[in-house]
């Protein structure tokens, strides 16, 4: 069965994020650790969270892996992107790992 990792990166009080740094170097370097295990994955900007209301989170990666081995093996690769996490953001992002079920 498929599993996801989700990264969620929350916006509260005198948090920061660059966008650009993440975009173009944090996600390359996601790739060149994670990438061989990965079947797909999607970022998503907020923009919104409804109408008339400011988003909640910065952003939310979602990773899918065709299956638990797969994203243990990612994962063991992974340490890097966490102490990356200084050149973006100064966000103690959440995790939520998955079922995919639809």
């Amino acid at each position: 069965m498929a599993v996801s990792v989700q990264v969620i990166y929350p916006i509260t009080e005198g948090t920061t994020f660059d966008y650009d740094y993440y975009a173009d170097k944090h996600m390359k370097l996601v790739d060149e650790t994670m990438g061989p295990h990965l079947q797909s994955m999607v970022v998503t900007k907020g923009l919104a969270g409804g109408p008339d209301t400011p988003p909640d989170f910065f952003a939310v990666a979602t990773f899918v892996f065709a299956d638990e081995a797969a994203m243990n093996a990612a994962l063991a690769n992974s340490g890097a992107l966490g102490e990356d996490l200084v050149n973006f953001t100064n966000v103690a992002p959440k995790f939520l790992i998955g079922a995919v079920i639809a």
